[in-house]
């Protein structure tokens, strides 16, 4: 597992939705059962899994986890939704008003 902003911001707001966050290794067959999965990064930001190895996981898209965890990561980013965490910095155009 590597460190990264993305990573770091969803296990934030992980907590902010009240998710428990546990790092751990586990079996890769543990992948065939859960309920979803999801990719985090920074050109991913949040995706999910559809399947693992051919095998579908959960109902084969965005399970709920995920859809939360996007909403929440996309609201913030698009300003729709309060910036709690001080993650963004405003950018004037052409240094005005800096």
């Amino acid at each position: 597992i590597l460190p990264g902003i993305t990573r770091g911001s969803v296990m934030t707001l992980a907590h902010d939705l009240g998710y428990t966050v546990r790092e751990e290794m586990i079996p890769r067959e543990f992948l065939y059962i859960a309920d979803e999965l999801f990719f985090v990064g920074t050109a991913v930001e949040i995706t999910p899994i559809r399947s693992v190895d051919r095998i579908v996981v959960g109902a084969g898209g965005r399970g709920p986890v995920t859809e939360a965890l996007q909403e929440a990561f996309f609201g913030i980013l698009r300003g729709e939704l309060p910036d709690r965490h001080h993650w963004l910095t405003f950018v004037y155009p052409d240094g005005a008003g800096a």
